[in-house]
């Protein structure tokens, strides 16, 4: 920063530019529109069904016909993707995640009637076996252990399917080693060269994941913990190598999740490689807002635009985040 000795009060007064509100907006630095948003949806077999998700309010697991009329109001409110996870029943899980490879999953059927009723909205899958485990964990469990390389191979497979179906954007979410090489290898053999990948390439083994689990059906299941492929949260250099190696394998963009208490490292990502560098706003950041502008503690739509401009004061291209619509509504609202 460029340091003006002449520069001084009461010459220089800071709040000159504060005074208006037609000055605050030409001196803002940082801009917030629903071009920087991405939408997570998550799904439900059914039909016109929108059930509350207890952890997170204001949140529904939805139908296939209600995802397209949502995807319907974000495409015209300005939102360019959503990001679709699903809900699996108990029933529907087992040891080796077998409905990832099920080319008519809810996922997939998803896909296909989204892009047919709103085909220019972008789409974005998540690529990791957690929704689909009786164990609740991202890869294969062979005797306490979650094994690497075997977890992969399944995980282009699943990349394939997902690209088959209309996903322009797979997300490996699992944080196995070389994930991203061997999915852009995958998809470019099957002839999906025009597929992204954003990889989770800096995700933390947090304790913000919570409501998520519940959302999806995986609360109460999970066997251990996460802690030996996710990253520790006390961790910042780390995070540096594994973006290294996710762009070096041929990763399009990275992401950091989750994204409030991780601010810095989105920071970090973005001044030292330059990339499109995504955050994910978690569950159990916009449960709090949302639980705490339930109680009166604080204004619910204040809080939730302040959360959104502070990754991109940081530095994030974009945010998936689950208040994509609202924000984009109110944003409208407040440029009418």
């Amino acid at each position: 920063m460029t340091k003006n000795p002449h520069a001084r009060f009461p010459a220089l007064r800071m709040r000159r530019p504060r005074a208006t509100a037609w000055s605050r907006r030409l001196f803002q630095e940082n801009a917030l529109s629903p071009s920087d948003l991405i939408q997570a949806v998550i799904l439900i077999e059914g039909n016109k069904v929108r059930e509350p998700i207890d952890a997170m309010p204001g949140m529904h697991r939805l139908s296939v016909d209600q995802a397209i009329e949502l995807a319907k109001e974000a495409q015209g409110l300005g939102i360019p993707a959503l990001a679709l996870f699903p809900f699996t029943d108990s029933n529907a899980r087992t040891p080796d995640g077998e409905e990832a490879l099920n080319s008519d999953n809810l996922m997939c059927r998803a896909a296909r009637a989204i892009k047919h009723a709103v085909p220019d909205i972008g789409l974005m899958a998540d690529v990791a076996l957690d929704p689909y485990t009786d164990h609740g964990h991202d890869g294969l469990l062979r005797d306490g252990d979650i094994v690497n390389d075997e977890t992969v191979k399944i995980l282009v497979e699943q990349a394939n399917i997902m690209a088959a179906a209309g996903y322009d954007i797979v997300a490996p979410s699992d944080m196995m080693d070389g994930r991203v090489g061997a999915i852009r290898t995958g998809l470019d053999k099957a002839g999906f060269q025009h597929v992204q990948i954003m990889a989770y390439a800096a995700k933390y083994a947090s304790a913000f994941y919570g409501p998520y689990r519940e959302a999806i059906g995986s609360a109460g299941i999970l066997q251990g913990d996460k802690r030996t492929y996710q990253m520790d949260p006390a961790n910042s250099d780390e995070a540096l190598r594994e973006v290294a190696l996710d762009l070096a394998e041929g990763a399009d963009s990275v992401m950091v999740k989750p994204g409030l208490a991780y601010l810095d490292i989105v920071r970090r990502v973005k001044d030292e490689f330059g990339a499109p560098t995504f955050a994910f706003q978690v569950s159990g950041e916009y449960a709090m807002i949302k639980a705490a502008a339930g109680n009166g503690w604080l204004d619910g739509e204040r809080a939730m635009l302040e959360s959104l401009i502070a990754f991109k004061r940081a530095g994030a291209n974009g945010i998936i985040t689950y208040f994509a619509v609202e924000a984009a509504r109110l944003l409208r609202k407040n440029m009418a």
